[in-house]
């Protein structure tokens, strides 16, 4: 079971801004239109079949805007939802059920995309030892949800940040000028610094592979756009002395053959940098 981010305060100040942003000095249209006292029931219906994820933050968004909305899911996040399905009910003031409408679905729609598409790549390598995971191809901002959605789809997180482990990409290589150099640089800083973190090395070729391994300290080898044939070579040499991550061509295609290879870890940008938002929509079904 995944515990909750509601009480991230990364995801409040998302709620805060967000808000700030679509309502400005206030929802002109509902104000002429609704009392203050009508009161109003809706529905969060989803529209296509998909994992579900962001009802907890759809709640909040609804809270800030009024406290006295409830919210109540028909389903969990991370659970699979039909066509035709209500995912929840709102009960409360219906000026502030449609002010916070918007905010609400951009942040549902989103995750469920999300969660949604890392659920077909997870289903599509089922039976190997591969897993699939992000990256930092998300939008500036919205990281924590993300990857957030991610989990929910059954992946599994890389580095949230730069801070979170080293991982050593064709551009550090060739300022440093070469892996191993790059290697001794990064283990000497981590020392200095006494920092704990783990070090990936990314690579291009069997002989990349090779230099990597003469290198002590490092956890994790990335294939970054191999062949098969030649990921299978790198598998083999590698030969389960550190972890190994393919990156680079992967889609629903290609996802299975790669995990067939036996690597360890299968990163996917488009899960976030791409992903298509589930179609969820929200409508009102009674005014008092």
């Amino acid at each position: 079971m995944l515990n909750s981010i509601v009480n991230d305060s990364r995801v409040s100040r998302l709620i805060e801004f967000a808000l700030l942003e679509d309502i400005g000095l206030g929802d002109l249209t509902s104000e002429a239109i609704i009392p203050d006292e009508q009161l109003g029931k809706a529905e969060l219906l989803c529209k296509e079949d998909g994992i579900v994820a962001g009802l907890e933050v759809a709640t909040l968004v609804f809270e800030y805007c009024d406290h006295g909305i409830t919210l109540t899911p028909n389903i969990a996040d991370g659970g699979i939802a039909q066509k035709g399905e209500v995912l929840a009910t709102l009960d409360g003031s219906a000026k502030s059920i449609l002010k916070g409408e918007r905010t609400a679905l951009n942040f549902l729609q989103r995750m469920s995309g999300i969660a949604t598409a890392t659920h077909r790549y997870v289903h599509a390598i089922a039976g190997t030892d591969a897993k699939i995971i992000d990256t930092r191809k998300t939008v500036p901002g919205l990281r924590v949800l993300d990857k957030w959605a991610v989990r929910l789809g059954g992946g599994f997180n890389h580095r949230f940040g730069l801070d979170d482990m080293v991982l050593i990409k064709d551009n550090h290589i060739v300022a440093a000028g070469g892996i191993t150099k790059a290697v001794e640089m990064c283990r000497k800083h981590l020392a200095d610094e006494g920092i704990d973190v783990k070090i990936e090395v990314e690579t291009k070729n069997l002989i990349e592979v090779q230099e990597a391994l003469r290198c002590a300290g490092i956890h994790r080898i990335m294939l970054d756009n191999f062949e098969l044939d030649d990921m299978r070579k790198a598998v083999g040499l590698i030969d389960r002395k550190v972890e190994v991550e393919a990156s680079g061509g992967v889609n629903l295609q290609t996802v299975r053959p790669i995990a067939e290879t036996g690597v360890d870890f299968i990163s996917v940008g488009a899960l976030t940098h791409s992903v298509k938002g589930l179609d969820i929509s929200l409508e009102l079904t009674h005014i008092d």
